[in-house]
């Protein structure tokens, strides 16, 4: 039952506009943490996490004011133990094209690009959560491997709370699972 039809049968049960939007949202709330049910309570999750890309831009924001922009060492063994699964993308193309197929592939997923510097193969963006207005910052490096291909390590952190629902996983492994994709195309 949809949090609409949860609305609707309250007001018509005879319960105020007010108490059925409560209703909702409590609806709502449930939803959320029936779904986070068994997902770690970490809200920053990497590809690399011996050597995490760094949010060096975001950390100069005002909204990451006083915050700690690092990869906690702490999570790394809590997001091997949930999603082993996670890992660098590998792209059979130089480190130029891409950072460039990273940067497609982060906008097709909604992300809104903040910084970039190709020469050292970096890139940030945000992602804005549509429910809340959430926002996550998102690192992504591109290195150069010697056999002429290339290793793209994405991570991302939630701005607020401790979990993240699994949003920050789900995010990294769609944008692998894309770039490599948008690799095995030609352009």
């Amino acid at each position: 039952m949809g949090a609409v039809s949860v609305v609707q049968a309250a007001r018509a049960r005879g319960v105020g506009r007010g108490g059925a939007v409560a209703v909702g949202v409590g609806v709502v709330f449930l939803a959320l943490a029936l779904r986070s049910a068994g997902a770690p309570r970490i809200n920053d999750f990497t590809t690399d996490p011996a050597d995490p890309p760094a949010l060096t831009h975001a950390a100069t924001l005002p909204r990451n004011a006083g915050r700690d922009m690092s990869y906690p060492k702490a999570f790394a063994a809590i997001q091997h133990a949930c999603c082993a699964d996670l890992r660098p993308a590998r792209v059979r193309t130089g480190a130029p094209e891409a950072l460039a197929r990273a940067e497609a592939v982060a906008r097709q997923m909604g992300l809104t690009v903040t910084w970039r510097d190709p020469s050292a193969g970096l890139l940030e963006a945000m992602a804005t959560s549509r429910l809340f207005g959430f926002h996550d910052d998102v690192a992504i490096r591109v290195r150069p491997e010697a056999d002429g291909t290339s290793r793209v390590d994405v991570r991302s952190k939630s701005r607020d709370g401790q979990g993240d629902l699994g949003v920050n996983a789900a995010r990294i492994r769609t944008f692998v699972g894309a770039i490599e994709a948008a690799a095995a195309t030609p352009p």
